[in-house]
């Protein structure tokens, strides 16, 4: 029992040592590695029942006791007993089947076996597939309700109490692998139950709605709602029916057994299959790549099932597990629209298409064809974006194309391709769950990468892992912190160099790494000097002793991967500043080796994918410059055309140059720039002065209203295609529904726009595109669907064998020499900062629950219930300053716009610093920003603004509903489930273990 213990006080970390040994498996000689599981073993070999025990991933839970087996003689719980070299194990002797039929038999005395009507009976509900296995047919422990009710206070799933078994599933899930640290289990109730936050409602708690409860769940005690009524063919009776129909089931087990009544819900588990689609995915929301099936019924969307995603395995978050509402939401477009005076008329696809054709034409042959412009979507699959870019070169005649990673990530990649010479991620999401230490940057990592920050989370709870986060706000990564600091906003550069310089003068530079791997060595180390602590200190406002904490957590660290995001680039200093921390990274030896590198966190699902198929202005598809004349002659070639030899405009350049009158025709899909890209209200007026201008997206966004004719396309799930990444992982996606109405897949609609100008394209499946791009792009050079099918994954570059590298940099830089260069750096402060009259400085940024402005989300019912509006999140010593509370109105100014909003006073942000949410249903948050941009790469300075705030006499409701997490939720950390809890009731025995019995005293006569 002690080893037991052991393994709970702290989890399971599974370490699958390179020693096999031979173990014994019901007398057959069986491999097994030193220290992995017994049940590991022996799931290898055969099955066993096993009903707690989930995953590596979860590690053992040990609560339910049906996996108990014999080894060496002692009657053990195979998922809480480690393999050892000559162990004996025995699964079927009397003693371990008498054991784990006892321990089931208790599982169904905390659940009611009603399957047939059950949306839960899908043929995945472990429960059921137990009491199949195992042949059960009467059950000795009646089953006994709990005295709770049913929780449907979440929007989006239900708890039922007395279907649960009490097995910790969903309580390890949440505190071990998503580490919200909302669940329990009340072991000292008198009837144990979950617990949210230590109470009974699910509705208020800290829950993020994340839905790992829902998925590791191994019966229907967690069920989305989205499922009920809707997956069985029975189960949308109405409650008293269906009371009857399970009365009529649990009557005739006592006679028939369980084993008929089973067959049947088998059956009808098989006649689900007929109308319940389940087809492999991939999320559209942000840059982790998190894949799983959608179920789908018809259109309507019941689930999803995360189980064997390479970048999430059993994860989700919010968006991903319930954000698919706006799919079929009303305002989806479905016929294509042409203005007609201040309005819109709907239109047939022949005569939108040929007005297109028409006018585009018109344009290239009046103005030259670089008077138009092509914006691709990076929510678009990487097929839909190749076509676009594709179209803009060797149709229309112009290198003009962009996507939306110029607003946020372009600068990340400059630092990279400045430096390392390739413009992604170092290694995968495991190589920063391994690190010793992450070091996060300008990124509020739970919210905008929540998936990902589950792994940093988990390592940093679980394994030790060090976490330093830098940033000017305490969010929940920097909570959780060992350090977090605050530099002044614009000033991170400087705190980098000095580390950088910090490292040599201490003799903590990586010397033989350097002399070996890395030029430039000399002229950076004089650029250092300006950047010392005292000068980091002062500049950064910052104390010195911080820093050089921080400076020696880097210094003893073995290995450390950098995270950064929008915090970092959006700054006219972003490229830079992305350099210096690929700069520290060189100086400390943390490249080329696992657990290492630069993790710039992409925003967009495909946001890696539309930079690495060419929707740039100066790069054809894999970065192959548009200057050199081998690559273009390369692309003429195969495209059959003439392709312009200069470097065309990013989308920034686009704006400027519609005023400047070189810009008259512009073709975008599926970006919503006004709300996007910086100074909305310079955006949008550029968008006036247009000839013609064509917007492809999937609702009528705020873009649309300038448009001439809106296309409508279709989202990811109506689609084939794939997507990339933030880690470089190229994944699938398979159509689950039809495209709705009259939309059209992306790639569909710019091959019809292309062939009316004279293109003669016939491609017929996405497939075809990738092949064509593969065959062009070294990067891709291996990359096909056969080799994507299903959840296969790659990650570039893809050798034509196949071969991709999950870590980049093992054996050498992406440069002639093999060697990578330390890139010098000077300082120049923020192009605005706060001032006498505009005296806050406004941060920006995501919540989790909302993506970006919001088209998708905002038409999501149960993210709009937990959070119908945004705020301003105010200080609560400038609330105090100010006399203003929360639910407050007040009206923020900038020198170029200004909103009315809602205070929301919190301790997250302090000073005079406020943070806005970019959710835009209110009017965009760049109604406020500027169009000062970083010099080297044109992304927008969102992080540089200031703003004054006019206090307003309306009294409001506070922003923040009751419902949500950040209302009054207050999480209850475990290290998992706690089971020697459970032991220690008085009604807990071991199964197998003797009986207690009880002596009767003699009666005297």
């Amino acid at each position: 029992m002690n080893e037991t213990l052991i393994e709970v006080a702290m989890p399971h970390v599974v370490v699958n040592s390179p020693e096999q040994v031979k173990v014994v498996v019901d007398g057959r000689e069986v491999e097994a590695r030193v220290g992995e599981l017994v049940l590991t073993a022996v799931l290898r070999d055969k099955e066993i029942p096993h009903v707690c025990y989930h995953s590596e991933l979860m590690g053992p839970i040990q609560s339910c006791d049906t996996c108990m087996v014999e080894v060496n003689g002692e009657l053990v719980r195979a998922c809480g007993h480690k393999v050892a070299a000559g162990m004996t194990i025995v699964t079927e002797s009397k003693r371990a089947t008498s054991a784990r039929a006892e321990a089931f038999d208790v599982i169904l005395g905390n659940h009611m076996l009603y399957c047939t009507v059950c949306d839960n009976n899908n043929e995945n509900c472990t429960v059921h597939n137990t009491a199949v296995a195992m042949k059960v047919e009467h059950q000795e422990h009646p089953f006994k309700p709990k005295p709770y009710d049913v929780d449907m206070s979440n929007p989006f799933y239900r708890y039922d109490p007395s279907q649960c078994i009490l097995c910790g599933r969903c309580v390890q899930a949440c505190q071990t692998v998503q580490v919200n640290e909302t669940l329990t289990i009340g072991w000292e109730l008198d009837q144990p139950r979950v617990l949210w936050d230590g109470g009974m409602q699910i509705g208020g708690s800290s829950c993020v709605s994340c839905g790992h409860c829902i998925t590791v769940c191994p019966c229907n005690a967690l069920m989305e709602k989205s499922m009920l009524g809707e997956a069985g063919y029975l189960t949308s009776l109405p409650a008293k029916a269906l009371d009857k129909m399970i009365d009529v089931i649990k009557a005739i087990e006592p006679e028939l057994g369980y084993g008929a009544v089973m067959e049947v819900s088998q059956t009808e588990a098989k006649m689900r299959e007929e109308r319940i689609k389940q087809t492999k995915t991939v999320c559209t929301y942000c840059g982790v790549g998190c894949s799983y099936d959608v179920w789908t019924k018809d259109r309507k969307i019941l689930k999803i099932e995360p189980a064997h995603g390479d970048a999430n395995a059993i994860s989700t978050c919010v968006k991903g597990k319930f954000g698919w509402d706006y799919v079929n939401h009303k305002d989806r477009l479905q016929k294509p629209l042409i203005r007609e005076g201040n309005g819109f008329r709907e239109a047939s696809w022949e005569e939108a298409l040929t007005l297109v054709a028409k006018k585009l034409g018109e344009a290239k042959e009046q103005h030259g064809p670089d008077s138009i412009g092509v914006i691709v979507s990076s929510k678009a699959t990487n097929e839909d974006g190749y076509l676009m870019q594709k179209l803009a070169r060797a149709v229309i005649g112009t290198n003009n194309v962009d996507n939306c990673s110029r607003y946020c990530q372009s600068p990340a990649t400059m630092g990279l391709f400045r430096t390392v010479g390739y413009g992604g991620d170092s290694g995968s999401i495991e190589d920063i769950a391994a690190s010793k230490l992450v070091l996060v940057i300008g990124s509020n990592t739970t919210e905008s990468h929540p998936v990902l920050a589950t792994r940093v989370k988990r390592a940093h709870k679980l394994h030790g892992q060090r976490l330093v986060v830098a940033d000017p706000r305490e969010h929940e990564i920097a909570e959780r912190a060992d350090i977090h600091f605050r530099p002044k906003p614009g000033t991170d550069l400087v705190w980098l160099c000095a580390m950088s310089k910090y490292m040599f003068d201490q003799g903590y530079e990586k010397k033989a790494f350097l002399a070996q791997w890395v030029n430039g060595i000399d002229a950076f180390r004089a650029s250092l000097e300006p950047f010392t602590m005292e000068f980091a200190a002062a500049t950064c406002e910052l104390p010195m002793a911080t820093l050089i904490e921080v400076a020696e957590e880097i210094a003893k660290a073995d290995t450390m991967c950098v995270l950064w995001a929008m915090g970092i680039t959006q700054h006219v200093m972003g490229s830079d500043s992305s350099t210096a921390i690929s700069n520290l990274l060189l100086v400390t030896g943390n490249y080329m080796r696992p657990g290492c590198g630069a993790y710039p966190l992409r925003g967009h699902n495909n946001v890696q994918g539309a930079g690495d198929i060419g929707a740039m202005p100066n790069n054809y598809p894999g970065y192959q410059p548009v200057t050199d004349a081998a690559v273009r002659e390369k692309f003429e070639a195969a495209w059959g055309t003439k392709l312009p030899p200069e470097k065309g405009m990013d989308n920034h350049q686009m704006v400027d140059a519609i005023y400047s009158g070189k810009m008259k025709a512009m073709y975008l899909a599926g970006e919503d720039m006004n709300s996007a890209d910086s100074n909305a209200n310079h955006v949008a007026g550029g968008f006036e002065l247009l000839d013609f201008f064509v917007v492809q997206d999937i609702f009528f966004t705020e873009t649309c209203r300038y448009a001439d004719v809106v296309l409508p396309a279709s989202p990811a799930l109506e689609k084939d295609g794939t997507f990339t990444s933030t880690e470089r992982r190229i994944q699938r996606l398979y159509q689950a529904l039809p495209e709705l109405g009259e939309s059209r897949a992306d790639w569909k609609i710019t091959q019809d726009i292309a062939n009316r100008m004279g293109a003669g394209w016939s491609y017929t499946h996405p497939s075809e595109m990738m092949a064509e791009m593969a065959a062009l792009t070294p990067l891709y050079a291996g990359v096909s669907y056969e080799r994507l099918e299903g959840y296969k994954t790659l990650q570039w570059p893809v050798a034509p064998d196949g071969t991709d590298q999950p870590i980049l940099y093992l054996e050498r830089f992406n440069f002639p020499d093999g060697k990578a260069k330390l890139h010098p750096l000077t300082y120049r402060t923020p192009m605005e900062s706060p001032d006498a009259e505009f005296d806050l400085f406004l941060n920006n940024g995501r919540l989790l629950e909302h993506f970006h402005e919001g088209n998708m989300t905002h038409r999501v019912a149960g993210i709009q219930e937990e959070t119908p509006e945004r705020f301003l999140e105010v200080s609560p010593e400038l609330a105090e300053e100010r006399d203003i509370e929360s639910g407050r109105w007040v009206r923020v100014t900038s020198r170029y716009g200004s909103l009315k909003i809602k205070v929301l006073v919190t301790a997250r942000v302090q000073g005079k610093q406020v943070y806005l949410p970019l959710l835009s249903q209110e009017g965009p948050v760049n109604v406020l920003t500027g169009s000062h941009t970083d010099d080297a790469t044109d992304t927008p300075a969102f992080k540089e603004t200031a703003v004054k705030m006019l206090v307003l006499p309306e009294r409001g409701s506070n922003p923040l509903k009751a419902l949500n997490f950040r209302y009054s939720g207050k999480p209850t950390p475990q290290t998992g489930v706690e089971v020697e809890r459970k032991w220690k009731r008085a009604d807990y025995r071991m199964p197998g273990s003797a009986k207690l019995v009880q002596i009767q005293g003699m009666t005297a006569h």
